[in-house]
């Protein structure tokens, strides 16, 4: 075992180990249909170019982002052909034996910079590299209707893009927050404190949340029974800049929060947020 990890330990950070027959699992039906999640196309997008596609909101669990990117159960395939979709994931899923395997089966790879540039420069084109930049610091700020996003110390990916020369897609998944509740403690209380104090330790900020059992109206970690709808906009062209100083950096991640902005408010009202509710980056 400890041969073929040693043999193996690159592998997620070049181009993983994707295999289609598990990406359409007939389980995966089931789990789509049991929110139900569904995906909007609003732009056709040519596979004669690679792009990051940056998913919004983390939610708890970023169930939605799974569903769509990590499968082939809403039809990815089908509403984006030509189009091979990688999901980015944290390297600590591929140091474990076996869950590695499954991981790396779903077309999942490593997050790291190093796996990045190999699937945007020895892959071809139409690649599409799916992240969830808000990650677990984004958690505390998920609950039912909220619209909050951890995205202003965000720009390593608008980095990445300037130096590929490849579009950022914004994409939101409305109803990802209304999957769990949470709870929130008292600000400067003990457990927020221990809350904040973990965080800093090790960059995640533990969450009491919860949703539901497996019987109706039951408590438990399940998530709730709520519609998903997965928007994905149009791809926003960056320039192709080797070494993008921080002014250049931070220019286009204003451009692509912008993108956002309007992605959100075009779509927000259909999905039962009130037209004066705003998007609020923190």
């Amino acid at each position: 075992m400890l041969t073929w990890l040693a043999f193996d330990w690159k592998t997620p950070e070049r181009g993983g180990r994707r295999f289609t027959c598990v990406r359409k699992w007939r389980l995966w039906k089931h789990y789509s249909d049991y929110f139900p999640l569904k995906m909007v196309k609003t732009k056709d997008i040519s596979p004669d170019h690679n792009y990051i596609l940056v998913c919004h909101p983390h939610g708890l669990m970023a169930h939605s982002c799974f569903g769509h990117f990590a499968t082939d159960t809403t039809g990815f395939s089908k509403t984006f052909p030509g189009i091979t979709p990688y999901m980015l994931t944290l390297g600590a899923f591929f140091w474990v034996p076996f869950l590695r395997e499954y991981v790396m089966s779903t077309g999942s790879c490593s997050v790291s910079r190093s796996s990045m540039d190999f699937l945007l420069t020895q892959k071809g084109t139409g690649n599409m590299l799916v992240v969830v930049v808000g990650g677990l610091a984004e958690c505390r700020y998920s609950m039912p209707g909220s619209t909050t996003l951890f995205l202003k110390k965000r720009q390593g990916f608008v980095r990445t893009a300037l130096q590929h020369g490849v579009s950022l897609i914004p994409a939101y998944a409305f109803g990802e927050t209304d999957l769990y509740d949470q709870h929130i403690f008292t600000p400067g209380g003990f457990v927020n404190r221990f809350q904040k104090w973990f965080q800093k330790m090790v960059h995640i900020y533990p969450c009491a949340f919860y949703g539901r059992g497996f019987t109706k109206n039951s408590w438990g970690l399940l998530p709730y029974s709520q519609p998903v709808t997965t928007v994905v906009g149009e791809p926003l062209p960056l320039p192709k800049i080797e070494n993008p100083s921080e002014e250049i950096v931070a220019k286009y991640h204003t451009l692509y929060i912008d993108a956002l902005r309007k992605l959100f408010d075009q779509h927000k009202t259909k999905f039962g947020i009130s037209e004066t509710q705003e998007l609020v980056i923190v």
